[in-house]
């Protein structure tokens, strides 16, 4: 398991990432030359991203090619640096609306190939600030569900091929 989060640079030094996107890359190459799948973390609703940022992660994975994803909604909990800019109002979470909506989108344009590990995450109730909607799971995960069906979406359905 890979914890990419992002490909943004300014994204990835701001969340302290710890190093550059060309790290990921070749972690991925050396990986598959090994023959062992790479599960890829990335986070969803980071500080300053925008569903367009979002989709051009997605679109990397499938220009490099990953095994798996665990796509996590962005926690704020207490006693972090996120937390200071959640109480001044300079960052502000996802609502669920605008979280599935992103779901959706990265799964539709995710590789029909790419095994899906995780859609949602748990925050500590103990120290989760926000979004507090994200603590009823079974909810969230069956709004998706819900929406998917509604609108006919599915893993893939905007994929664009790469050649490897």
């Amino acid at each position: 398991e890979l914890g990419l989060q992002t490909t943004h640079d300014k994204t990835a030094d701001f969340i302290r990432r710890g190093y550059p996107l060309s790290v990921y890359d070749n972690c991925v190459s050396l990986l598959q030359r090994c023959q062992i799948p790479v599960i890829t973390h990335v986070i969803l609703g980071l500080p300053g991203e925008t569903p367009a940022d979002t989709l051009s992660t997605i679109d990397h994975l499938n220009q490099v090619g990953t095994w798996g994803v665990k796509l996590q909604l962005l926690h704020v909990l207490k006693y972090t640096d996120l937390s200071v800019l959640y109480e001044r109002g300079v960052y502000l979470p996802l609502t669920q609306d605008a979280y599935i909506d992103l779901v959706i989108a990265c799964l539709e344009h995710l590789s029909p190939d790419v095994v899906i590990h995780r859609l949602t995450g748990d925050g500590p109730k103990e120290t989760l600030l926000a979004p507090l909607w994200s603590l009823d799971k079974r909810n969230v995960l069956n709004t998706l569900h819900h929406t998917m069906k509604s609108c006919s979406s599915c893993q893939g359905r905007l994929y664009k091929r790469y050649s490897s």
